[in-house]
């Protein structure tokens, strides 16, 4: 015959165990620098196809752009802009500014 469960029994306490696990891991652990704040220029606009073709305004005409979205989030600031033109998807980019001394 099984006995009941005592809902009122006091179970073992564990944090004495999980407090040698964080300090462990606190040991180990490198400290933070904080990176550099970045500044960015002035934003211009990219249209991207659903070809993942991108385009710029450049000269009262949109004309093919050297990077695509996925390789200017990478360094750039991207921001997706609501309205779509033509099928097109529009976003503002900010390039970073190198500050030369």
């Amino acid at each position: 015959m099984k006995r009941p469960n005592n809902r009122f029994q006091r179970k073992p306490n564990r944090s004495a165990t999980v407090r040698k696990r964080d300090e462990v891991r606190r040991e180990v652990a490198l400290p933070i620098q904080p990176k550099p704040p970045t500044q960015y220029g002035k934003a211009f606009v990219l249209m991207e196809d659903a070809d993942r073709n991108t385009f710029e305004f450049a000269a009262g005409a949109w004309i093919p752009y050297g990077l695509t979205i996925a390789q200017c989030r990478r360094d750039c600031l991207v921001k997706e802009l609501s309205q779509k033109v033509n099928g097109k998807t529009r976003y503002e980019v900010r390039s970073p500014i190198t500050l030369e001394s």
